[in-house]
């Protein structure tokens, strides 16, 4: 990457709320910089020339925070980024991406290069399901029809469990979902239309359920009319036994997990 851009690569090192407030300077002067970082470090650490520089004169700064949710695993706490986007909604004009498949990098950053406003790339690692196309990238998308709950599902959380609802019975499978862009306006018209079908909705993200998207869905349902009968929501529970893992441990622990997610949809369908 360095190689690719020369002089228009600039490392500020340790230096996070420096080079957020650089690239606030160089959008001010019609420029389009990118701020790249471990999540966690992007986010908090450099909050409040986040706010003050960016948001609240509305720059069009691209934030890419690298390790989206329990990513770094044993690293710990301190290199997790479990309240990123919620946190940075709450900010002026900030919009939030996180794409689910490889593929979906190509599209998000050409659409990042022509924004007018600030805005948070999540990155991940791909986990594009095994023997299935990753569709084409859509702010939503619809990956499994079925006859059972309607599971929405923020980001690349949602290939293990893509792979594991897809085979389950008609009456079990979930209708899935999947969201890659916050704040998501409107419900799509066939999401409603799959919720009034099924009257049960799952929200899955590894994010913290305060600020997070299982809470904004919710009110905007309850505000539009469309509540269902059932609402459930999972989210990452921080560290309930207070050991650190891989990413797919710290999921296990907050049920987050493929196995976790089958098991509820079973059970509330017996």
């Amino acid at each position: 990457m360095q190689a690719s851009f020369a002089e228009r690569f600039v490392v500020v090192e340790e230096g996070e709320q420096h080079v957020v407030s650089i690239s606030a300077g160089l959008a001010s002067a019609g420029l389009r910089p990118w701020v790249y970082g471990n999540a966690p470090h992007v986010y908090a650490r450099a909050f409040e020339q986040i706010r003050n520089d960016v948001c609240i004169p509305r720059l069009p700064v691209v934030l890419v925070g690298d390790g989206g949710g329990y990513e770094h695993g044993v690293l710990g706490p301190t290199e997790h980024a479990l309240e990123d986007y919620g946190t940075l909604l709450s900010l002026p004009a900030l919009h939030a991406y996180v794409p689910a498949f490889a593929p979906d990098l190509r599209t998000v950053v050409g659409r990042l290069s022509a924004v007018t406003h600030p805005a948070y790339l999540r990155v991940g690692v791909a986990e594009d399901p095994a023997g299935i196309p990753a569709p084409t990238y859509a702010p939503w998308r619809r990956l499994v029809v079925g006859r059972g709950w309607v599971v929405l599902v923020v980001g690349p959380l949602v290939s293990g469990i893509w792979e594991a609802v897809r085979s389950l019975d008609d009456q079990v499978r979930p209708t899935l979902w999947l969201l890659s862009e916050l704040p998501f306006g409107s419900f799509p018209v066939e999401f409603l239309d799959d919720l009034a079908r099924s009257r049960r909705l799952l929200v899955l993200e590894e994010h913290v359920a305060r600020s997070g998207v299982a809470s904004l869905v919710a009110r905007a349902l309850v505000e539009y009319g469309h509540a269902p009968a059932r609402f459930a929501a999972r989210s990452a529970r921080g560290y309930p036994s207070g050991r650190y893992g891989s990413q797919k441990f710290h999921r296990r622990e907050c049920g987050l997990d493929p196995a976790s997610i089958v098991q509820f949809l079973i059970a509330e369908a017996e």
